[in-house]
């Protein structure tokens, strides 16, 4: 069963979510020859500053 978590800056909205969420799970059935009732999607909003690259904020 996979569960792929997706980080990123709030503010997506609920649609761009479900839209991302869909094409995630269409591609992991594809890919990994696993049922769509398998994949699980989990959204992880973290604010910018929450964001470091080599140690410096992004």
């Amino acid at each position: 069963m996979p569960i792929i978590t997706v980080s990123m800056y709030p503010g997506r909205t609920t649609q761009q979510k479900e839209d991302f969420a869909k094409a995630v799970t269409k591609t992991a059935v594809e890919i990994l020859k696993t049922k769509e009732s398998h994949v699980i999607v989990v959204f992880e909003d973290n604010p910018k500053e929450n964001w470091y690259l080599a140690g410096s904020p992004l």
